[in-house]
């Protein structure tokens, strides 16, 4: 499989230097609907014990495929 690798033109350069330096604004904030429906959102235990365990995993982990 060939990959066709291209140059980006001078326009599209400048076009991304602008977006980068852009200033970015946050999204709007939660409407009075969404905070309530949030709320009644109950965190699942499973889900829970499962971060908990691959945190401690991650924590532990040695060798070659560690991050950081």
């Amino acid at each position: 499989m060939s990959v066709d690798h291209t140059r980006p033109t001078n326009p599209t350069r400048e076009s991304e230097v602008r977006a980068a330096h852009a200033e970015h604004a946050p999204g709007s904030d939660p409407t009075p609907e969404e905070e309530r429906a949030a709320d009644k959102n109950k965190p699942d235990p499973e889900v829970a014990e499962h971060y908990r365990e691959m945190t401690e995993r991650g924590a532990n982990q040695r060798g070659e495929g560690r991050p950081g």
